[in-house]
């Protein structure tokens, strides 16, 4: 399965900024790496349509992602961009329950799971966010909390509509801060997800990926890519930078 690098670049540039960014790192990547690793960025709503035409004109082969989905299809809903009118733009994927989301605009499990059916339903790939407070993890009550946020996120979900999810685990208290989950832990969380999304229906262990995003960097990256059960990243800040952004995909061993 081929590892995927997800470049999140939250509320940040505008989409002039944003097509110069791609650019950038469209020069800065090593040939033909996309055939190896799926490397996708995900702008703000606003340069999406910038960002895609870049792509379908240059014929590049990075994807682009939105950063949210709205839970309405359509309707008088004033600000809300649905999955409909991202899949007309031929957006590839959609991030789903990213704990800021969670956090600073107390999107509930409910709302999640509705905006993951959306997506699914209009050919756009989830990637479902889930991940714990520190002080869940402190307590030893993390796995069990990841766990009723992944099951909430898929319910209902059937194999028949299902082509491809990706599992990112975020914990709460490494995004943006700095500290970033060892190795190990990541491992400990992804397998058992792993575990329980094998039980589903539309589980596809040619298609699902599972991976890891908190305070990636270039100085951890290697070590958390190289590892089987992570199947690539989900990378904020370092995103932003070139440079930073190549180190990271380079530092998977092919």
């Amino acid at each position: 399965m081929k590892k995927i690098i997800i470049g999140n670049w939250k509320l940040n540039l505008d989409h002039l900024e944003a097509i110069q960014l791609l650019q950038k790192l469209n020069y800065s990547l090593d040939v033909d790496i996309e055939e190896k690793i799926d490397i996708v960025l995900a702008p703000s709503h606003t340069s999406l349509r910038s960002l895609q035409t870049v792509v379908d004109t240059d014929k590049l082969k990075i994807q682009i992602s939105s950063q949210d989905v709205s839970g309405y299809l359509n309707g008088p809903y004033t600000g809300e961009v649905s999955a409909a009118q991202l899949s007309k733009l031929n957006i590839s994927y959609s991030i789903i329950g990213h704990s800021e989301r969670r956090t600073v605009f107390n999107e509930s499990d409910e709302l999640i799971n509705t905006k993951v059916h959306n997506s699914v339903d209009n050919n756009i790939i989830p990637i479902i966010c889930f991940g714990e407070p520190d002080e869940l993890r402190t307590n030893n009550e993390f796995l069990r909390f990841i766990l009723n946020q992944v099951n909430s996120a898929v319910k209902g979900l059937r194999k028949d509509k299902v082509d491809e999810i990706i599992f990112a685990y975020e914990p709460i208290w490494a995004i943006g801060t700095g500290k970033v989950a060892s190795v190990e832990d990541a491992i400990q969380v992804l397998s058992t997800v792993k575990e329980e999304v094998s039980k589903k229906s539309f589980f596809d262990e040619e298609k699902t990926r599972f991976i890891y995003g908190g305070s990636v960097s270039p100085s951890n990256a290697a070590e958390l890519l190289n590892s089987k059960i992570i199947d690539g990243a989900l990378v904020g800040g370092a995103s932003l930078d070139v440079e930073k952004f190549v180190q990271i995909i380079r530092s998977i061993k092919l």
